[in-house]
């Protein structure tokens, strides 16, 4: 008589039931990690001051006074048709820039 011989005298054994399985999730194995994008800097702002202008406002955010037109384009509807005429008080979107506590300007009135 072999190992593998199917004895007659022991009932057979009972098969495993696998009925109430659920396809999809495991208990066991712990939820699947979804990245978040990372948060978006703040926008870098400032605000005209008298004797600004487009290109002096480049050259102290974004290091270089000839990226002036990338100011003009952040804010046409700030500034209009004319990018020479900005005047003080008017609030443009520096884009591109990275924002630190001293990169807001303010027009502090006397």
């Amino acid at each position: 008589m072999g190992l593998f011989d199917n004895k007659k005298d022991q009932p057979p054994k009972p098969k495993a039931d696998f009925s109430n399985v659920q396809s999809g999730h495991s208990t066991t194995a712990p939820p699947p990690v979804v990245p978040t994008a990372p948060p978006k800097p703040a926008a870098v702002t400032h605000t005209v001051a008298s004797g600004d202008s487009l290109w002096k406002i480049a050259k102290r955010h974004l290091g270089d006074g000839n990226r002036w037109k990338e100011i003009y384009e952040a804010n046409k509807d700030v500034i209009g048709k004319n990018p020479d005429l900005i005047k003080p008080g008017q609030v443009l979107t520096i884009p591109g820039a990275t924002a630190t506590a001293a990169s807001t300007t303010e027009v502090k009135k006397p």
